[in-house]
């Protein structure tokens, strides 16, 4: 095994969930609120204020002028003057590439398929769901949420500040189909189903990138 999978997901769908599963099965490292305190500890920023900034949407620099300054290093002029949400970005970002290179795992979020998308052997996944599906799932998981319009409510405001985040900050586009290698419905198979179905797509990855 050596394939290293990013996933987005739309709030509710269960795409942290089958992350997890899925790194279990292969006996590989899974990175979501982790990478918080791998970046945290790489960049030298408090963890408390990775978390403020953690997959938060911006308007303020241009995604051409943050990816410059990356490319140039935490030194160079712009990374100066630079809003801390973009700073924040670029240490989860360096902190995405650093990790990669020790071997497969499962990402989740953050842009990690922008970050990886120079890399062969990365199968990028989105996952997401009938809204019926993750409001019984947001309201299952959150008791505090009591009706379902609080819930699609909440709902909303998660999967806005995904989109906009990456839309911000990466070339592609949140949850449209060529952005990814493969989007999946979790309320058609389930979680469980839905892990067995990624099992599948990963292996047949693998056997085609060992054939070749």
């Amino acid at each position: 095994m050596n394939t290293i999978i990013t996933i987005g997901r739309q709030f509710g769908s269960g795409g942290r969930e089958i992350g997890e599963k899925v790194a279990e099965h292969y006996g590989i490292k899974y990175y979501d609120k982790e990478l918080i305190t791998k970046a945290a500890s790489n960049s030298g920023f408090c963890k408390e204020m990775i978390q403020q900034h953690d997959e938060a949407p911006t308007n303020s620099f241009l995604y051409n002028l943050v990816m410059d300054t990356y490319s140039f290093g935490y030194n160079a002029s712009n990374f100066v003057d630079m809003p801390i949400s973009q700073k924040v970005f670029l240490a989860q970002f360096d902190t995405i590439k650093q990790l990669a290179k020790e071997g497969p795992a499962v990402f989740i979020g953050r842009c990690a398929d922008s970050a990886l998308q120079d890399l062969p052997n990365v199968i990028d996944l989105f996952i997401y769901a009938d809204e019926d599906y993750r409001i019984h799932e947001i309201m299952h998981r959150y008791p505090d949420i009591t009706t379902e319009q609080k819930a699609r409510d909440f709902m909303n405001k998660k999967d806005r500040q995904r989109q906009s985040y990456y839309n911000y900050y990466s070339s592609r586009k949140w949850g449209a189909a060529n952005s990814y290698d493969a989007c999946l419905n979790t309320s058609l198979l389930g979680v469980e189903g839905t892990v067995d179905l990624v099992i599948q797509l990963v292996d047949d990855f693998e056997k085609r990138r060992n054939a070749d």
